[in-house]
């Protein structure tokens, strides 16, 4: 590698790390629905945390802060170019 694809790569680190950051958060947001079913203490969450929705054994649970973290990501890269 020479010195200018080193550079060009430094240049993309903090959105390399946002993106694991972000995998990361999904995983744990992902088993957070099944994570209820068994400590139900997970809804005391704040609701820009965690939201979620019961209904007849149906879960479902969201993250407002995670959808706009990634709304926010997608502009920036569109606006950017």
């Amino acid at each position: 590698m020479n010195r200018g694809e080193t550079e060009q790569m430094d240049i993309y680190r903090p959105f390399s790390s946002l993106g694991w950051l972000l995998i990361v958060l999904g995983i744990i947001f992902v088993t957070l629905p099944y994570l209820e079913r068994i400590f139900p203490a997970v809804d005391k969450l704040p609701w820009y945390i965690w939201w979620s929705y019961k209904s007849e054994g149906f879960y479902f649970g969201t993250s407002p802060l995670i959808i706009l973290i990634s709304i926010a990501s997608l502009l920036w890269n569109l606006l950017k170019r």
